[in-house]
């Protein structure tokens, strides 16, 4: 699997604003997820022993992602979303990760951004850390 080029967030918001939905947003968040020299069990756990990360094997499941998209979908007030997964093996400072997100309020897409990330990382994404 080779890593995939990223977006390009300026043309994401371009597109978004011309989608039928841009009438009712009032805010979109952007979400830029990339691969970090600190390991998972160093930022998480607080284990400063953890070895630094080199890079990271990456791969996700589709339909799982559509479906976490979907069900966001139905929160309060979420108009748009748009997201792009890597994969394959990156190196720290790699793109893991885009998620737009357009609402009516701060409050709902705030939300809605939070739960959608959370839910791509926990259920839908193989993180595979690779150390020095």
């Amino acid at each position: 699997m080779t890593k995939k080029t990223p977006p390009s967030m300026d043309l994401w918001l371009k597109e978004a604003k011309q989608h039928e939905s841009a009438p009712k947003i009032g805010m979109y968040l952007t979400h830029n997820g990339i691969v970090r020299q600190s390991a998972r069990a160093k930022v998480r756990l607080g284990d400063q022993d953890a070895a630094p990360v080199s890079g990271m094997l990456f791969s996700y499941d589709q339909e799982k992602v559509d479906q976490i998209i979907q069900e966001t979908y139905a929160q309060e007030g979420i108009y748009y979303i748009r997201v792009w997964l890597n994969e394959g093996q990156l190196e720290v400072g790699d793109d893991i990760m885009f998620v737009l997100i357009g609402g009516d309020i701060r409050p709902h897409v705030i939300d809605a951004l939070q739960y959608l990330v959370g839910r791509i990382k926990t259920e839908c994404v193989v993180e595979t850390e690779l150390h020095q």
